[in-house]
């Protein structure tokens, strides 16, 4: 049967399957920023705070880029809902080409993000450094200065696309005490 956990539930697994703290406030700080998103774009709610809480779960077994495959495998193994198993397999930039895939060591498929709670996440993730919250451009350079061009052209083709479902700049979102 599968299923959606809550907070508490995410807490609980993302401890059990050996993240580190770091992990889990980065993961903490993205479902802030996400669970915003999602309220404005009216998005559903069960399945991005839970998306957000487990992007990272993957980070258990490995840090490098197939952190999204793994995870993916734990949330299968776990009997998670196929929207998270998604959503944790498609969160790393705005999406991977299967060329890039091929290129980056993963399984040759695609790893983009096509629903909008799949999106908002991915995005979260893309504007939360740690866990604090950084301007979409800080991320373009980022991916640019490493060698991620297409990546880069992706992730402001997103921030695009959700501030204009949202009706508001998602550089412009308060984020922390007042903003929660």
């Amino acid at each position: 049967m599968a299923w959606i956990p809550k907070y508490e539930e995410c807490i609980r697994i993302l401890k059990e399957v050996g993240c580190s703290d770091n992990v889990i406030e980065h993961c903490k700080a993205v479902r802030t920023l996400a669970l915003q998103i999602a309220k404005l774009a009216n998005a559903d709610i069960s399945i991005v705070d839970a998306g957000a809480m487990l992007h990272d779960i993957g980070r258990s077994k490995t840090h490098g880029i197939m952190h999204a495959v793994e995870g993916a495998k734990i949330a299968q193994q776990l009997g998670l809902d196929a929207r998270l198993v998604k959503i944790i397999e498609r969160h790393i930039a705005a999406g991977i080409s299967e060329e890039e895939a091929k290129r980056a060591g993963l399984p040759p498929k695609r790893y983009m993000p096509k629903t909008l709670e799949e999106k908002i996440v991915a995005h979260a993730d893309n504007l939360i450094d740690s866990n604090k919250k950084i301007a979409v451009s800080e991320t373009v350079s980022s991916l640019i200065s490493k060698g991620y061009p297409e990546s880069a052209k992706r992730v402001l083709k997103l921030h695009k696309e959700l501030s204009q479902i949202c009706g508001i700049d998602l550089d412009k979102i308060p984020f922390g005490k007042n903003g929660e």
